[in-house]
């Protein structure tokens, strides 16, 4: 069976964007992105990196870990606003959204249904694991279906922000294994976690 895969950048203090929700990599973000964070990503994670990005770094490789990437509403206009209507075409790409009527791209699908009765359909799909990309909302619907999670731990505190699981996710405390971590040069982590 699949696994559902939460593999998103955290800050120290556990926020995914600031408060504003903007892409904290963007033009006027705040995330430091050192070549080796670069460049780890390119090796270990190629399918995770958005298509001018490959394209950018002559990527080709679809990936070991996801062919699915699973993204909420606010999460998916980040790329939009950018212009891209398919940040991931190399992937299979699904947007949940109660309030989007049309998807602005024909490989996007998007999936007004309950969240977690469709994670669960997905997981019975043959196939590589589903990537959970964000946002913290979503990630909190999703919270007792997330198998793993992959934090791509910065260097860095915000303060405020939004949370890793949203901010209207529920007190359910959760045991979660340490089964590999890698750390860069620069300071960045790779920390991944199995739920216990």
């Amino acid at each position: 069976m699949r696994k559902l895969v939460y593999y998103i950048a955290t800050t120290l203090d556990g926020f995914i964007a600031g408060p504003d929700g903007a892409d904290p990599t963007g033009p006027d973000g705040f995330w430091p992105v050192p070549m080796d964070y670069v460049q780890y990503l390119a090796s270990q994670y190629p399918e995770t990196l958005p298509a001018p990005a490959r394209q950018a770094l002559s990527i080709t490789a679809e990936g070991t870990h996801f062919d699915t990437v699973i993204e909420g509403r606010k999460t998916y206009e980040i790329g939009l606003d950018a212009g891209l209507t398919n940040a991931y075409p190399h992937l299979r790409h699904l947007v949940f959204s109660t309030t989007m009527t049309e998807s602005p791209d024909p490989a996007v699908e998007l999936v007004a249904s309950d969240p977690v009765a469709k994670v669960r359909e997905l997981k019975q799909e043959s196939g590589k694991d589903l990537w959970l990309i964000g946002g913290g909302e979503l990630a909190g619907a999703l919270y007792a279906e997330i198998d793993q999670l992959i934090l791509k731990l910065g260097p860095l505190t915000i303060g405020t922000g939004i949370p890793l699981f949203g901010r209207r996710g529920a007190f359910d405390p959760q045991t979660w294994n340490l089964t590999g971590h890698t750390v860069l040069e620069s300071g960045a982590a790779f920390l991944t976690y199995t739920r216990g």
